[in-house]
């Protein structure tokens, strides 16, 4: 398995994950990057929260999304960054964690006493710095419409789209093809990626942010080595549960824990399912 070095603060772009949540935690700007990606105005966000966590049971493991936010009409935005990092396109399962997120959403606001008739619309959005299906469309958009009619559309107010910052045709917003572009190599060519670099900018000279980004590496570092440490006396197989649980266990997905440790992503997700079903460790 791997060694991933951590990446130096100052080197961190608005692609990068911790940033991007950083970034989008601002009310306008991120208004800004939505309204740029959707093509359409939206409402004031009332509140723009990084990490959103959805549990549901006691001890089964919270989902998180990367930027969650309402507007005052009370439309919901969850946008997702995603990079490769060295892993194929399927390993991400981005249509599996779309229907995942989707249905996340719609139990919380169920949850909280509202009825079907009054769920709200609501946007999962995926900003990929790659092709994630391999087309080359510029975006991928998956309305929910009929086999036998493809002129009916269920109008359920859910929508998924995922954005290809890759691609580089010119049949698209002039606004959109400078974000991909900014997203893919931080060139600026317009007031919101002037404030985006500007927000990134100012963010790498935040000793907050800074000290945060090394204690998530830091626990993140030491669920791994305990793991590690435990596997000369306990062996391999039950060294890697305890490290990845010991992540889980503290909010990281499947895919951070794969990232960070190089371990396979379906031996994590396999962790984290047995987790979930409350099957206790085996010894091997």
């Amino acid at each position: 398995m791997s060694e991933k070095k951590l990446k130096e603060y100052k080197d961190l772009k608005f692609r990068d994950d911790f940033m991007f949540g950083k970034v989008m935690e601002d009310t306008e700007l991120c208004k800004a990057v939505l309204e740029c990606l959707l093509g359409r105005k939206i409402g004031n966000l009332e509140e723009v929260i990084p990490q959103k966590e959805f549990k549901y049971i006691s001890d089964g493991k919270p989902i998180r999304l990367d930027v969650y936010n309402k507007d005052d009409y009370g439309e919901i935005y969850d946008t997702e960054l995603e990079n490769l990092n060295h892993k194929s396109v399927e390993s991400h399962m981005l249509p599996q964690r779309s229907r995942y997120y989707q249905s996340s959403i719609d139990i919380d606001y169920m949850e909280k006493g509202y009825s079907y008739k009054r769920l709200p619309e609501s946007n999962v959005l995926f900003i990929c710095t790659f092709d994630p299906f391999g087309q080359g469309l510029s975006q991928y958009s998956f309305p929910r419409i009929c086999e036998e009619n493809s002129a009916l559309y269920l109008n359920d107010g859910t929508h998924i789209i995922f954005f290809n910052c890759t691609y580089k045709g010119n049949d698209i917003s002039e606004n959109l093809r400078n974000f991909y572009d900014y997203v893919m190599s931080e060139s600026i060519a317009d007031a919101l990626t002037k404030r985006l670099d500007e927000a990134v900018t100012v963010g790498r000279r935040n000793e907050k942010w800074r000290t945060q980004y090394m204690k998530e590496w830091v626990l993140l570092q030491d669920a791994k080595d305990e793991g590690r440490e435990e596997g000369i006396e306990e062996g391999e197989g039950r060294a890697f549960r305890k490290s990845v649980i010991g992540m889980l266990s503290r909010g990281k997905t499947s895919e951070e824990i794969a990232d960070f440790c190089g371990y396979p992503l379906e031996q994590v997700r396999e962790v984290e399912h047995s987790l979930l079903a409350n099957e206790p460790l085996s010894n091997s």
